[in-house]
């Protein structure tokens, strides 16, 4: 092959992430509250330079060439670790990565112009940035345990940043290659070849978990209700269809009607029950278990699903929230105004769907309004009348 040609394959690797940079650039532009882009476009761009460095032999000096394609890697490094940690909320911080930078360039300075040593310089970096990803791999775990495209991003994360140990030796062995067929050396082209298919693997997949959190967003601002920040109708029907349909275990719906909420608009204005609607919602996120799921099906009715939980259960949570709703005063200005709520509770038998199950507690929520309001009603299959209100267990009788 000639060097025409040999060029153009080791130019593949540099290539692809530097695409891989553009692209993440471009995403950045679009969403540009996900800075974590902007650092992986860094670090992909950073990467491909450092590699250019190396292979068109710019600058010249070899150990002027050594040094700045150390710093271009390195900070490609951190940069790629900080944004992938960045996206699930974590980082390495600033300081850290300054002195990682600066212990890699003192090291390639060291081995370079005190004790030049090449085989102390690629063990160095190499073993270096792997152990940085397999850090932030181990940091990431969390990942494993998540949406397929997270645990996707984690595997091939990790198995990106082992790579850099076995390749390395077994490529390498413990004598350093010549200097002047360093181009040519198995260790050079088995790095190109991992950065071309691996780097960009991983580019890939970190692209596509990117586009993934952009549509997860747009469905979740799609699904919430804005005013109160809870689900709306839409999200909550399919999310509860979800959870029911993917579980045999019981599960508790529960309604709750703010009582003369119409009478709230009416005497003091829909914005005094856009504040009221905002704080009973503000309650609800505050009283639920992670696992419950809440919405605001109706003008002024939410809805509660609480999976794997029975009528005790589903009693504990009302009682909470009865006892927060009587310590809320509605949140307009020169009035204390107590709001209340008529609560309808059913129980699923694990093999009842929405619909059904939303009629039950629909049935209760009315039998609870028709007795008076600011009253609880269970709907109960096995009694011979279903409508009759629920006389509490001694857990639920604070009702």
């Amino acid at each position: 092959m000639n060097d025409m040609g040999r060029l153009s394959l080791l130019l593949i690797g540099p290539g692809t992430l530097a695409v891989f940079g553009l692209a993440f650039l471009w995403a950045w532009l679009i969403e540009r509250r996900r800075h974590y882009l902007l650092l992986l476009a860094g670090a992909c761009i950073l990467f491909a330079l450092g590699a250019l460095t190396q292979i068109l032999h710019l600058p010249r000096d070899p150990g002027i060439n050594a040094i700045i394609s150390n710093v271009l890697y390195t900070c490609a490094v951190l940069m790629a670790a900080e944004g992938l940690l960045r996206r699930s909320d974590k980082r390495f911080g600033l300081m850290l990565d300054l002195a990682l930078l600066a212990a890699f360039s003192v090291l390639i300075w060291y081995f370079f112009y005190v004790d030049r040593n090449l085989l102390a310089r690629i063990y160095i970096q190499n073993f270096g940035f792997g152990l940085i990803l397999l850090v932030a791999a181990v940091r990431l775990t969390k990942l494993a345990r998540g949406r397929a495209i997270d645990r996707a991003l984690f595997w091939v994360l990790l198995l990106f940043a082992l790579q850099f140990f076995p390749r390395t030796v077994f490529t390498l062995g413990f004598s350093a290659p010549d200097a002047g067929a360093f181009a040519q050396s198995l260790f050079w082209q088995m790095l190109q070849l991992s950065l071309a298919v691996l780097g960009a693997g991983l580019a890939f997949t970190i692209l596509a978990a990117a586009v993934t959190d952009v549509i997860d967003d747009l469905r979740s601002e799609r699904d919430l209700d804005r005013l109160t920040g809870v689900l709306n109708r839409r999200g909550f029907e399919e999310r509860v269809d979800r959870i029911l349909a993917s579980s045999a275990e019981t599960a508790a719906l529960i309604l709750c009607d703010l009582d003369h909420f119409k009478r709230i608009n009416d005497t003091y204005g829909h914005s005094a029950g856009d504040e009221v609607l905002r704080s009973y919602g503000a309650l609800l996120r505050r009283n639920m278990r992670k696992r419950d799921v809440v919405g605001r099906i109706g003008g002024e009715e939410f809805a509660i699903l609480m999976p794997d939980t029975d009528a005790e259960g589903a009693g504990e949570l009302v009682a909470r929230l009865r006892e927060a709703l009587a310590e809320m005063t509605a949140p307009i200005p020169d009035v204390n105004v107590r709001v209340s709520a008529s609560i309808g509770i059913a129980v699923s038998d694990g093999h009842e769907q929405r619909p059904a199950l939303i009629a039950r507690a629909d049935i209760a929520l009315y039998q609870a309004k028709n007795a008076g309001r600011d009253r609880v009603v269970l709907f109960r299959t096995e009694r011979p009348d279903a409508r009759q209100p629920f006389t509490p267990s001694p857990a639920l009788r604070r009702l």
